[in-house]
């Protein structure tokens, strides 16, 4: 290991491999507010976040743990559990007065049609302007759970009339 007087140890979120800085910077930078979405192996988070000195302040949050309470009994880390969190934080963000917010997925490995990008269709369907690439958002039918299983479809439509009656 490199000592002496020119040696700088590098942040410790960047040595652990969690936070990418530049890329961080750019979109603090932006002033606009982000959509941090994060997924484990059992839940999906969103946040609505605006930058601030003494730490980011969290606006709005939503995790797919929420879905219980409007019927939904399937895995809550699927792409149709992942739309269902992206719409519900959506139709909180459009409460709350948010028109805009840039997606931050951090150091997550983003696929085409995967779970984060599900999480975007949602909020975009709830009204939230969030800008994307063409071609990234899950196909309707994946977004709606019938590659699990024909009766998740109905069930999917009903969490979300239940969102929209609140």
């Amino acid at each position: 290991m490199a000592t002496g007087p020119r040696y700088k140890v590098a942040f410790r979120r960047r040595r652990e491999g969690r936070t990418n800085y530049y890329t961080r910077r750019k979109l603090l930078r932006s002033g606009e507010l982000r959509a941090v979405v994060r997924r484990s192996n059992k839940n999906v988070m969103i946040q609505f976040e605006e930058f601030g000195m003494g730490g980011d302040k969290v606006v709005v949050s939503a995790t797919s743990r929420e879905l219980a309470k409007y019927g939904w009994d399937k895995s809550c880390s699927s792409i149709p559990a992942a739309y269902l969190t992206g719409y519900l934080a959506g139709k909180k963000a459009v409460k709350e007065g948010i028109e805009y917010a840039v997606l931050d997925i951090g150091m997550q490995n983003p696929k085409h049609g995967g779970v984060l990008f599900a999480t975007v269709a949602g909020m975009c369907d709830a009204g939230l302007e969030v800008p994307h690439g063409e071609g990234v958002l899950p196909e309707e039918d994946r977004l709606n759970g019938q590659h699990m299983d024909e009766g998740i479809a109905a069930l999917v439509d009903s969490v979300k009339s239940k969102m929209e009656a609140e």
